[in-house]
């Protein structure tokens, strides 16, 4: 089997291909089954073990399989989450008490560790703020579970002067969080501007995350700007690309 440029592929890459077209159909396997041994794939494919447990993990990489010590490989079970990357922003849904994350899909997302602390932030961050010299932010860090599955890390920095003694600098922010508290404060976000990469994770991430080193991440940077003009909050968050799936949705 070849790629697009003509050139042969490496046993493991097309035994790994194989299997994802059967994963894909949906008609061999499914969510959960038990995908086939190293044993049983080396003997269907001529291959060694190491190949075939390769490809086994090339697929875990892409996020279709996962790994269960001493059980095999196994179909990833787990549904991917909608993030509506439009919906979840609108201020009717933060402004209402709502949280934003309650318009991607009913699956809330449960929080399993928050961190707040006043800091000088790393150089791009007091940039995008607009912070003076050794001027601090209140950086708000959080860790996503969905199904006892991490699914996303993320750090908000808002400039401290702003939010001093209000419920932003406590882990519970109340209703509508962050954005409904800016509002109270005279800053309501009136424009958002999100970036979008997707990268190889690093250690830290890829141990916060529970995930493979070889599967990307997606790295998605907001900006939330105030009525004049003035940057409110940078939220930094990276994402399991496994977990997600970024839904965006606008007339024309």
């Amino acid at each position: 089997m070849a790629d697009e440029s003509g050139a042969e592929q490496p046993k493991y890459l097309q035994i790994a291909d194989a299997l994802k077209e059967a994963i894909e159909r949906g008609d061999t396997y499914g969510p959960g089954d038990r995908l086939p041994g190293e044993s049983l794939l080396a003997q269907q494919y001529d291959v060694s073990p190491m190949t075939a447990r390769r490809a086994l993990r090339t697929l875990a990489s892409q996020g279709l399989a996962e790994s269960r010590k001493g059980a095999g490989f196994f179909v990833q079970a787990f549904q991917p989450i909608r993030r509506r990357g439009i919906q979840r922003l609108a201020r009717d849904q933060w402004g209402s008490g709502k949280s934003i994350w309650a318009a991607d899909e009913n699956r809330p997302l449960d929080v399993d560790c928050v961190a707040v602390e006043e800091l000088i932030p790393p150089t791009h961050i007091q940039r995008m703020l607009e912070l003076g010299e050794g001027e601090a932010a209140c950086a708000r860090s959080r860790r996503y579970m969905l199904d006892r599955r991490p699914v996303m890390v993320a750090t908000s920095y808002l400039p401290h002067s702003l939010v001093a003694g209000s419920a932003i600098t406590q882990a519970d922010t109340g209703p509508g969080g962050v954005y409904a508290r800016l509002a109270d404060l005279g800053y309501a976000p009136v424009h958002f501007r999100e970036e979008i990469r997707s990268l190889l994770p690093t250690s830290k991430e890829a141990a916060a995350l529970e995930m493979s080193l070889e599967r990307p991440v997606l790295k998605i940077c907001r900006t939330a700007f105030a009525a004049d003009q003035r940057v409110v909050e940078v939220n930094e968050m990276t994402l399991d690309s496994a977990s997600y799936v970024l839904d965006y949705e606008f007339d024309a």
